[in-house]
């Protein structure tokens, strides 16, 4: 029986030991038949008994224990694969998809490229642009309530996804030509679907684009307020955009904008139209502020901007200071009471632009323990908190630690290995004896789940904000996007969002690589659900890839299981004598 078997029973993972008892002459876990990607390549997961193992005829490296993740190329369309291991074949079909509308070689435009794809609205006098994908040569034309613009041919570069980081493969993916041209929109009302035209060659074909284009008038004014727990601000009009500050429930701001089911705020942002209530008023959302006042409570220093409407707000985090935005505001600010306390050394203000008010605040130490931002009718309450008392004495009597094992249940497996173990199984392992470890500390430690629990990310998300933990550590085991090269990558990875948990992602990252003698993956910035809670310093924490053949043998191994948890607990134990202290 391989070590596998044996994980299941000396660490506790939930999983039915006669899964894994028997060796199966091939097992492939991924990708699945009829798997659809727009990769160049693909890897192929899996086990079988030390052999020789080959895909369409090629021999493929297996580690000690038979496991294997070769990647082979993917041609446009469909890639057939035949797996083979003694005398059993497995075939697959992967389908690899274009990533952008085939330039058309016939006389047509192509349907998806023609802006706008959705209803849009603008502000009069707004430049509109628009764009068409259509063969080379061709003289396009665009007309919108009776006015016609030429197009003129373009080289558009495409960037690859944000996942491209992942994988190292981050340079500019080649060029696409397409159609554009721009007008300023200066009729206020509907003005309809623009209407698209194509001739070449003494042939002219013509079609509307799907979405129509509404301009703007100066009134009413339309108010948007914040209707969900935390509104997603965001740089554009889709979730591919990056997110800003949420805006606390109850913010106003006027509509100056619409794209689909977003709408556009008069401070730059766009939310999501369900996370807002829209209604017209007489007058945009705007507010003087005056005085300020600082109250310090047990844990936190809460500060109070009293305001005549609840107004956007932006937070701008950096080791040793935090500086707080109110926008469409303006300062008759004379008087602000601030006392001397554990977080703050000073509170500054300025006014960089007439509609915007910006409170910095220096703070004593470069560690930041987390705030939180929310509004009590007009006044908006900042809640800094203290930074936890522990003294070495103690161990980490008085820390507060969140433990989050990733993923969990059959609805939400995680990655898996070359034999079919599922991360959550793992991560809920390496957890559970991660909070024994620091419990005998003494360590206050809470957990996500204790079993097979289904969790979506919000739901543990909403238990660090309610607990409010010293730290929160989310525990995962890693796999790539298909682009990514299986076989040759490996180590610990550290993700972090706000400023605040940089250093304990950095320090924690370097303790284990070092202490271990592990690869390092790397240190990244990343907009995950498990990094974005603000209340408390978060990171998420992948502690190797489970899709890697030797690495997965790490993994399961039970004194691997041990050591790592061992340097875990003593990292996290150093990180917080270290800063709870003031030593930065």
């Amino acid at each position: 029986m391989r070590a596998l078997c044996c994980v299941a029973a000396i660490a506790g993972v939930a999983i039915p030991i006669a899964a894994y008892a028997e060796e199966p002459t091939l097992t492939v876990v991924y990708p699945p038949d009829g798997h659809e990607t727009t990769a160049e390549q693909i890897f192929f997961i899996g086990t079988a008994l030390p052999s020789e193992v080959t895909i369409n005829g090629q021999s493929v490296a297996q580690s000690g224990a038979g496991h294997f993740a070769p990647s082979f190329p993917l041609a446009l369309g469909e890639n057939r694969f035949a797996i083979q291991a003694g005398d059993v074949t497995q075939t697959i079909v992967v389908i690899r998809n274009a990533t952008i509308p085939a330039l058309p070689n016939r006389l047509t435009l192509v349907d998806e490229s023609l802006v706008p794809a959705v209803d849009v609205e603008r502000q009069r006098g707004e430049p509109f642009c628009f764009e068409a994908i259509a063969p080379s040569g061709a003289a396009v034309t665009a007309t919108l309530q009776g006015q016609t613009v030429s197009l003129s041919p373009q080289i558009i570069t495409r960037l690859p996804p944000n996942s491209a980081v992942l994988t190292g493969l981050i340079e500019p993916l080649g060029a696409q030509m397409t159609y554009g041209g721009c007008m300023v929109l200066n009729q206020e009302g509907d003005l309809g679907q623009p209407r698209y035209q194509l001739e070449l060659d003494g042939q002219t074909v013509a079609q509307s684009a799907l979405g129509s284009v509404d301009v703007l008038a100066h009134t009413p004014v339309r108010i948007a307020t914040v209707t969900a727990p935390s509104g997603t601000a965001r740089t554009g009009p889709s979730t591919t955009y990056s997110r800003l500050t949420p805006l606390p429930t109850g913010t106003q701001a006027m509509v100056v904008g619409r794209e689909g089911d977003w709408w556009r705020l008069d401070y730059g942002a766009w939310i999501r139209a369900s996370e807002v209530n829209v209604e017209t008023g007489t007058m945009p959302p705007r507010s003087l502020i005056r005085g300020v006042l600082g109250q310090p409570l047990r844990d936190r220093t809460e500060i109070r901007f009293p305001l005549q409407v609840p107004v956007p707000v932006s937070v701008d985090q950096r080791a040793g200071s935090l500086t707080l935005t109110l926008h469409n505001t303006t300062a008759q600010t004379d008087t602000i009471r601030l006392d001397d306390g554990p977080v703050i050394e000073r509170l500054d203000w300025t006014q960089p632009s007439p509609d915007r008010v910006q409170y910095r605040f220096s703070l004593k130490s470069s560690q930041s323990w987390g705030y939180a931002l929310r509004y009590e009718e007009n006044t908006l309450v900042l809640a800094l908190r203290h930074p936890p008392v522990i003294a070495a004495e103690t161990g980490l009597t008085g820390a507060s630690i969140l433990l989050d094992p990733g993923h969990g249940s059959a609805e939400d497996l995680g990655a898996r290995g070359p034999t079919g173990l599922p991360e959550k199984d793992v991560t809920l392992a390496v957890s559970r004896q991660l909070r024994d470890a620091l419990e005998s500390r003494g360590a206050t430690v809470h957990m996500t789940r204790e079993g097979d629990e289904d969790l979506f990310p919000s739901d543990r998300v909403a238990m660090i904000e309610a607990i409010e933990p010293t730290l929160a550590l989310s525990l995962h085991y890693n796999a790539l996007p298909d682009d990514g090269d299986a076989e040759a990558t490996a180590g610990i990875g550290m993700f972090w969002y706000h400023a605040q948990a940089h250093d304990l992602a950095a320090f924690l990252h370097n303790y284990l690589v070092d202490t271990l003698d592990r690869p390092s993956y790397g240190l990244y910035w990343n907009n995950l659900a498990l990094t974005r809670p603000a209340i408390a310093p978060s990171v998420l924490l992948e502690l190797g890839f489970m899709i890697n053949p030797d690495e997965f043998e790490w993994i399961v191994d039970p004194a691997a299981q041990g050591a790592l948890v061992e340097a875990l607990a003593d990292g996290i134990e150093q990180w917080l004598l270290l800063t709870s202290s003031g030593t930065d």
